[in-house]
């Protein structure tokens, strides 16, 4: 007979864990070894349980989150593999989770049979991703090519990622503000966002800043 899944349950609600249990509880091939509250606490019983899968939620309350837990797990040898259960599924936590190396990541909207299924393959280290997620990872994907920046262009964002605003910026790159203020808005359409931290974030995800 073929020996359960090992699974590692981990979400700051124990509400949310003692109904995972018993949702687990009814998979024969599944069996929890073990809960933890917080990232830190799952970091070390994943050393000393040595479980398949970790399910790991994302916001983990005080302590680390979810994504830099998952990263400390892949670092330990014998931690498992991490799927990802989780209700956020914008493309910044979907990328800090996949970098960080989680096998899969799916959504707690998904129905049961799904997330037994997720399970299994994690613990075979087969990717699994929630429909939406998987969209989204394809749209990226399809979208990843850098924007065209110009040197000038990426001489003001390494401004902007200092925090200098417009007057500061002409000063220290010798251009009038009138000329910050238009390359400003080019790099905010060709980047796709609306904000000065908008610009940033995306520049510092995509290394678009100068070295």
């Amino acid at each position: 007979m073929t020996a359960p899944v090992r699974v590692l349950l981990c979400d700051d609600h124990a509400v949310v864990r003692a109904g995972l249990l018993a949702l687990l509880g009814s998979e024969p091939d599944i069996e929890v070894v073990g809960e933890a509250g917080s990232g830190e606490e799952a970091v070390a019983l994943a050393a000393k349980l040595r479980p398949d899968v970790v399910l790991m939620d994302l916001q983990l309350g005080s302590g680390i989150d979810g994504a830099e837990a998952t990263r400390r797990l892949v670092a330990t040898p014998d931690s498992g593999h991490v799927l990802v259960l989780t209700t956020y599924d914008t493309d910044a936590d979907i990328t800090r989770a996949i970098e960080a190396g989680a096998t899969g990541y799916l959504l707690k909207a998904e129905r049961p049979a799904e997330l037994f299924a997720a399970i299994r393959s994690a613990a075979q280290g087969r990717t699994t991703l929630s429909p939406p997620v998987a969209g989204r990872v394809m749209d990226r994907m399809r979208g990843a090519a850098a924007p065209a920046l110009t040197d000038r262009e990426r001489d003001i964002l390494g401004q902007l990622a200092r925090g200098l605003g417009n007057r500061d910026i002409a000063r220290a790159l010798f251009i009038s503000e009138a000329t910050v203020k238009t390359h400003l808005g080019r790099i905010y359409t060709k980047l796709g966002v609306d904000t000065r931290a908008g610009a940033v974030a995306v520049a510092k995800e995509q290394r678009l800043l100068p070295r």
